[in-house]
């Protein structure tokens, strides 16, 4: 059952911060000699276990590196490119490239989540590996104004997985019912409102705050 609190639960990308820089994986798939398409594809499919916390940096990047070499050549056949490299170096330089990909935040939303925590609680819950988030929290000192901060990368749960939003209801001592969570993808608020959550699926700044005036009782316009 719910009790007498509010809490908005923000995603991180596509909400607060932005999405990937553009540009950012053709230029590591540059680095990699390889068709952009297809580091884009191995990029993606390996990342569940590192945005959930399941491998580390360097197995992730083994991982997509590895995928994306040919399959050894007859004896007398000759590669046309080099295959890209698993040295410790080159997994380090993609480190570094990824997370500087991901570092954009949108500052009217950062104030506007600022100015939540004057009237109701506020976290968050973010897909996010581990060295990310650790970058993230140093260069955004405001996440730490926040009631509660989970990465997946930290809690080792990644939406849409029940897990993840579990890991809040329990770390907040809270109820479902209490939280409004926001996020840019569908799939992620339906997941939410599966477990007893409120959901909105974020457009844009300005319907957030309507909804989120509607859905709190002290901002709630009263009929004359």
């Amino acid at each position: 059952m719910p009790t007498d609190r509010h809490i908005v639960l923000f995603d991180l990308f596509g909400v607060i911060a932005r999405h990937q820089r553009p540009g950012a994986l053709a230029k590591m798939a540059a680095r990699c000699h390889t068709p952009t398409d297809a580091f884009t594809a191995a990029y993606w499919a390996c990342r569940p276990p590192y945005d959930a916390g399941r491998q580390s940096a360097p197995e992730y990047w083994t991982a997509v590196l590895r995928s994306l070499s040919p399959p050894p050549s007859p004896p007398l056949s000759t590669s046309l490119s080099p295959s890209p490299s698993v040295d410790a170096g080159t997994i380090e330089e993609l480190r570094l490239a990824d997370i500087d990909s991901w570092s954009r935040v949108d500052n009217r939303m950062v104030a506007y989540v600022q100015s939540l925590r004057a009237v109701t609680e506020v976290a968050l819950l973010s897909n996010i590996p581990s060295d990310h988030a650790d970058a993230f929290l140093t260069a955004q000192p405001w996440l730490h104004t926040l009631d509660h901060v989970a990465f997946s990368g930290k809690i080792k749960a990644a939406k849409p997985a029940p897990a993840a939003f579990h890991h809040c209801v329990i770390a907040m001592r809270a109820a479902p019912a209490d939280f409004l969570f926001v996020d840019d993808r569908e799939e992620n608020v339906r997941a939410a409102q599966a477990l007893g959550m409120n959901g909105h699926v974020f457009t844009g700044r300005d319907e957030l705050a309507a909804a989120v005036d509607t859905w709190l009782p002290s901002r709630r316009p009263t009929r004359k």
